[in-house]
C-alpha cells in the first residue's frame, strides 16, 4: 500500500522550544489515520508543516509524492485541509461561498456547478444552501467545510478537530461523514485531535504525541497489546493513551 505521508525527522523549534520533536511517520492510501494528543502536542504545527504553510526546523517530509518546502503549491492543489475553526464570508449563502472557491481553484462554471451541487448533497447541506453562511450552526459551518474540500477533490484530507464544540448529533453526523470520505470517496484521512473515544471509533490506525514527540504509531488493537497485555479483551483509547502519558 502506498504512503501519501512520509515523514523523517520532521522538526519546528522555536528557539529553545521544541515544537515538534523528530517526528517520523507514515499514513498509507486510503486509510484514516488519527493523530492523537493533548493541546500544544504539536499537531497542528505538523500539519502546517505538511501544507507547506511553515517551514521545517530539520527532517524531511513527502505528502503525495511532493516536498511541502519546494513544492507547496502541489501539496495544496490535492490536499484538503480543514482547521479548527472554519472562516467563510457570512455574508454570503453556503452555495455562494463554494462556488467562490471553485473559481479559485480554476473550475469552469459547469463543472464548479456540477461539484458544488455534489459537495452539497453530500454533506446534508443541499435543502440549507441558500441560506446565510453567517446564519450557520456550529455543525453546519463544519460540514459545509468539508464541503469546500470536496469541491476540491483531494486525494489526502487534514481535519483539525473537526468535531470539538459540537452536539451528540453534530459530533454523530461529522465522524460518519469522515468514514464515508475514506470508504466512498476514496480519500485518505489525516484526523488529529485529543478527543480519543471518537478517535477509536473511526479510525485504522494512530500515533499518540506528547510534547512535540511521536512516542507510538500502529493500530489500536496492536498498542492495547503492547501496553495492556494480550488478556485483554475490552479496552479503551484512553487507557492506551494514559499508559503511554505516564511513562512519557
Amino acid at each position: 500500500m502506498a504512503a501519501v505521508i512520509k515523514t523523517e525527522g520532521l522538526s519546528k523549534h522555536y528557539g529553545s522550544q521544541k515544537a515538534v520533536d523528530n517526528l517520523t511517520f507514515e499514513v498509507n492510501e486510503g486509510e484514516i489515520f488519527g493523530f492523537l494528543g493533548p493541546n500544544g502536542a504539536g499537531k497542528t504545527t505538523s500539519l502546517l508543516m505538511l501544507l507547506g504553510l511553515t517551514e521545517p526546523t530539520g527532517g524531511k517530509a513527502q505528502v503525495l509524492g511532493f516536498d511541502p518546502v519546494r513544492e507547496p503549491l502541489k501539496v495544496k492543489k490535492k490536499v484538503g485541509y480543514l482547521p479548527e475553526h472554519v472562516g467563510f464570508y457570512d455574508d454570503l449563502t453556503a452555495r455562494e461561498n463554494l462556488q467562490y472557491v471553485a473559481g479559485l481553484n480554476g473550475l469552469s462554471p459547469k463543472e464548479a456547478a456540477t461539484r458544488v451541487e455534489a459537495a452539497l448533497i453530500k454533506v446534508g447541506l443541499f435543502e440549507e444552501s441558500n441560506k446565510l453562511a453567517g446564519a450557520y450552526s456550529r455543525g453546519m459551518r463544519q460540514r459545509l467545510g468539508i464541503a469546500e474540500l470536496l469541491v476540491k477533490e483531494p486525494k489526502l484530507v487534514f481535519l483539525d478537530e473537526p468535531t470539538l464544540g459540537l452536539d451528540p448529533d453534530g459530533i454523530n453526523k461529522m465522524l460518519e461523514l469522515i468514514v464515508s470520505l475514506s470508504k466512498e470517496q476514496g480519500i485518505s484521512v489525516l484526523l488529529s485531535s485529543h478527543l480519543l473515544h471518537q478517535v477509536q471509533r473511526i479510525c485504522n490506525r494512530v500515533g499518540i504525541m506528547i510534547q512535540g514527540r511521536l512516542v507510538a504509531t500502529g493500530t489500536i488493537g496492536d498498542l492495547a497489546k503492547q501496553k495492556l497485555g494480550d488478556g485483554r479483551d475490552q479496552f479503551t483509547l484512553e487507557e492506551i493513551y494514559m499508559r503511554y502519558f505516564q511513562e512519557t
